[in-house]
């Protein structure tokens, strides 16, 4: 009832006498329209039409119950199509799945906004949801799966998810069997050691017998290690930069970005132990189709990341001076130049990077250029 058709399922409960129209609909609806002819020939023998359905498509087992329970042909003719519908939805799902990414990210927070816009950039569209677990781009073929951030690395080595975005730290600390695609240039920041301001901090032999907090504790014993500093290590999961305050611990080694946190807990940064940013990852084992999936997904971010921090210029050029002036930008291999209707003047074209820009201003007006554009560059394909 639920998955055929109401119209007629309403129509053959209401004439139960009535199955053998329901059997040559159903059959001639979902199944085989020679068999649903010859049935309509031999409208008595409506056993051997459900017999032979289910024999030939969905399941022996559904068959012989049939045949032992032959008055109850409603139920054998909804639950065959059932189980039609099903198996044809399950080999669809998987031939489509077979070539499918899967790609983790974090389910919530900086890191997760800057990945669903870098997806969204790529010309990816995945609905802004995050009440389902697992959701499926629209346009291409590629599934997100939200997950806590230290789940991510774990989740591509194991291979239930393909792929993941997850910040380098992590990575780090899970030290998971799976490999690093490529940086991706967001959601920097840094894991660092903090001690109280007016402790006397003068190096690296300050925190030997001391007691350290972290949510790091691999990466933490990993730097101690090499640094030959036996420190105690106590791990807690957030809220690391309290514990000094409270005399859980004599330090702490977290993350830090602006450093507004430590500051505020009368905290002062004194070693950096690693830089982060935000790292594509993927299982050692994507078989071909996949990889073709993730090679097209990487020229997309290539694109991407290509354009940004960089601007389209455009600007009109005394034609004795385009030398002078293409001798200054500092972009692309070659400005393009051409000449305009303005006898004398040319328009040169180039792409270089904003910070630069601004650095040659003043020159470029000096050798005079003039109607400078600045256009915002979306994608850049290398």
């Amino acid at each position: 009832y639920s998955y055929l058709d109401i119209r007629r399922a309403t129509f053959a409960l209401k004439q139960k006498k009535n199955v053998v129209f329901l059997c040559i609909s159903l059959a001639y609806s979902y199944l085989d329209i020679r068999r649903a002819t010859f049935a309509l020939k031999q409208k008595k023998n409506v056993v051997f039409l459900c017999i032979s359905l289910a024999y030939s498509y969905l399941d022996i087992r559904r068959a012989t119950f049939a045949l032992k329970q032959k008055k109850n042909l409603v139920f054998l003719c909804i639950s065959l199509a059932y189980s039609y519908l099903c198996s044809a939805k399950e080999e669809i799902y998987n031939k489509v799945r077979k070539d499918m990414l899967r790609i983790a990210v974090q389910s919530k927070g900086r890191l997760f906004e800057d990945t669903i816009g870098l997806l969204a950039e790529a010309g990816i569209k995945i609905s802004s949801s995050k009440r389902t677990l697992l959701v499926q781009s629209s346009n291409f073929p590629i599934e997100v799966l939200y997950l806590r951030d230290d789940d991510i690395p774990q989740s591509v080595a194991s291979g239930v998810a393909d792929l993941g975005i997850v910040g380098q730290n992590e990575f780090e600390e899970r030290a998971e069997d799976a490999k690093v695609v490529r940086p991706l240039g967001f959601s920097k920041c840094r894991l660092s050691l903090a001690v109280p301001k007016g402790c006397g901090y003068y190096g690296l032999k300050w925190f030997e017998g001391k007691k350290i907090a972290t949510s790091y504790p691999a990466i933490l014993r990993r730097f101690l290690q090499k640094n030959r500093i036996a420190a105690g290590v106590h791990v807690i999961t957030g809220s690391v930069e309290i514990s000094p305050g409270i005399g859980l611990a004599d330090a702490i080694f977290d993350i830090v970005s602006s450093g507004s946190t430590l500051v505020s807990n009368n905290l002062v940064e004194v070693e950096t132990v690693m830089q982060s940013e935000a790292i594509l990852i993927a299982n050692k084992n994507l078989d071909d189709e996949k990889q073709a999936v993730l090679d097209e997904l990487l020229f997309r971010i290539e694109a991407v990341k290509a354009a940004e921090d960089k601007k389209y210029v455009l600007m009109n050029v005394p034609t004795d001076r385009v030398k002078d002036v293409v001798a200054v930008l500092p972009g692309a291999k070659s400005p393009t130049v051409m000449p305009l209707a303005t006898e004398g003047w040319s328009s040169v074209h180039t792409v270089i990077e904003e910070k630069r820009f601004w650095e040659i201003i003043r020159e470029l007006k000096q050798l005079g250029a003039e109607g400078i554009l600045v256009v915002p560059i979306e994608k850049m394909i290398p």
